[in-house]
């Protein structure tokens, strides 16, 4: 299947500047920051139309953003360097840069990216025919698209859209389609569109829709014209494929005609372009029975595969020029023909084979690598010795509570939780049993919260309940039953006739301004009244 991705102009105009989600850009940078997101987005939109041209710029823009600290645009434009090694048939490193940034992404909730890694992902599995894997990411991809600009959106759509139509699911990928092509109409971009209807086109001619792909062939000649746009080899493929397959030969030779004008010039930009015009027309010589023409025809295809390193092609250009043989009648030459047609394919599966291996290795060496950041990003959250989470972690869960609490208007309760008379156990006893007594009460602790609510060690003996939508009534009922928890626990295997009891101060928020240090200060203040009190005991502000 010829899959077009589309003839894109270098002027890239009405782009917005998405927001980044995890960078914070000090004044003086922020216009060097715009700058190379605006040349990011020009070269992510000219890469399609010629990817040998947005390398080293995108290597360029790297750098500098290497330079300034922007570590989401290194990514960015590292993701561009990948897809331009896709082209050029480096599977292997597409699939491993590709699966590198989403993780950083997916570390950093940075949407742009994820949206762009899963994309490339996505095109990585479909070259490796892989189609459900492929749609996975291009689903994925989509998701997190919202805050592209509409002409990179219209690419995500376009790849979801294709990978749909592998993956047997025609309507929905009709549905894509028509939302790519709305987006590239809104934007008056005629090169987007012809990509669309392109694809659209191609893919009623697989599926040998013949009226389908008769009004797509019309919409981008009609597109073409009116723009004054000429479509590029790979168009031109399509649209005399649509009219050899309803017998007109004749107009299909008409179609390619811009090709042998000019086979090597701007109309052309692919290296496969031509060879995969030199095979169709291949294909017209034999249907109007001009021999001569076909064998020319195929030697010319297998000298530009063979000079431009297009394995996959000249493997078919020699099966086509074994069947052209055969229907000569000279089946010596056939049969040698196919000998090499069938050593090319090994070697070309040999070839996908390694590099489909390699491919894999660098995908789970990725995912290997996200599961060993989540396991130390857990230990870098969790207190050592009792398990529960660290002071680091409350301190972010309770920055986002009081965030989520003062737009959604539920109520927030914190309570500090403090050892009585911590220092006797130590004291009388020893620092070890002082431990013991510490993970014995984030154990309790551990079973005492539910659903949403944390517990964690705020440093020595002091802890910290986070108790989201619980208000101030429940908030004291519920610690004032952990306090009966605690002093009801047998201890006696830990300190003997020594009891152990805490004093809770607990604060609500239920409205008004309030931040994450004054609800903390509050609960503080809860304890320190609890213990003036005489411990053991619960005390809300």
């Amino acid at each position: 299947m010829v899959i077009v991705t589309g003839r894109e102009t270098s002027q890239v105009t009405g782009l917005r500047a998405e927001p980044s989600a995890v960078i914070t850009t000090p004044p003086d940078q922020s216009s060097t920051r715009e700058q190379l997101i605006a040349r990011l987005q020009e070269l992510e939109l000219l890469t399609p139309k010629n990817f040998e041209a947005v390398s080293a710029p995108a290597a360029v823009v790297e750098l500098q953003a290497r330079h300034h600290g922007f570590d989401d645009l290194v990514h960015r434009a590292q993701l561009i360097l990948a897809d331009v090694a896709g082209r050029r048939g480096d599977l292997a490193e597409q699939g491993r840069v590709a699966a590198a940034v989403t993780l950083w992404a997916e570390q950093n909730g940075h949407d742009v990216l994820l949206a762009r890694g899963h994309r490339l992902q996505a095109i990585f599995y479909r070259r490796l025919g892989d189609s459900a894997q492929a749609l996975a990411h291009a689903v994925t991809g989509l998701q997190h698209a919202e805050n592209l600009p509409e002409r990179l959106r219209c690419s995500n759509l376009i790849t979801l859209a294709l990978l749909l139509d592998l993956n047997g699911q025609f309507h929905e990928a009709e549905r894509r389609f028509g939302e790519a092509l709305l987006i590239a109409e809104k934007n008056d971009d005629a090169d987007q569109a012809l990509t669309v209807i392109n694809n659209m086109a191609f893919t009623a001619y697989e599926n040998e829709d013949v009226d389908t792909a008769n009004d797509l062939a019309r919409q981008m000649r009609t597109i073409a014209a009116d723009h004054g746009i000429g479509l590029d080899g790979l168009y031109l493929d399509t649209l005399a494929r649509i009219a050899l397959l309803q017998g007109r030969p004749d107009e299909a030779e008409a179609a390619l005609q811009p090709v042998l004008d000019d086979p090597y010039g701007p109309l052309l930009s692919e290296a496969d372009s031509l060879p995969e015009c030199l095979l169709t027309l291949v294909e017209i010589y034999q249907s109007t029975g001009r021999a001569e023409l076909t064998g020319r025809t195929l030697d010319w295809a297998g000298e530009v595969c063979d000079k431009r390193g297009l394995a996959g092609v000249a493997a078919r250009v020699h099966r086509a020029r074994a069947e052209w043989h055969a229907e000569g009648g000279r089946f010596r030459e056939a049969y040698e023909e196919y000998r090499l047609y069938h050593a090319r394919s090994e070697a070309l599966h040999s070839a996908e084979r390694e590099a489909r291996a390699y491919a894999m290795q660098a995908i789970f060496e990725a995912e290997e690598a996200r599961r060993a950041s989540e396991r130390f990003q857990a230990l870098a959250y969790q207190d050592a010795l009792t398990g529960l989470y660290n002071r680091r972690y409350a301190d972010e869960r309770l920055a986002a509570a009081v965030a989520a609490a003062r737009r959604s208007g539920q109520p927030l309760s914190v309570a500090v939780v403090d050892a009585d008379h911590f220092k006797r156990i130590n004291d009388q006893l020893t620092h070890a049993a002082g431990d013991a007594v510490l993970r014995e009460l984030g154990a309790l602790l551990n079973r005492f919260v539910t659903g949403s609510e944390i517990a964690a060690r705020l440093g020595g003996e002091e802890f910290l309940l986070l108790l989201p939508g619980v208000g101030a009534t429940a908030a004291q009922h519920r610690c004032e039953t952990l306090a009966a928890m605690v002093r009801t626990n047998d201890w006696s295997p830990l300190t003997g006739t020594l009891p152990v009891t805490v004093s809770i101060g607990v604060a609500t928020h239920t409205d008004g301004p309030v931040t994450p240090d004054l609800l903390l200060g509050r609960a503080d203040t809860s304890l320190y009244a609890a213990k003036h009190a005489g411990r053991d005991r619960v005390s809300a502000a």
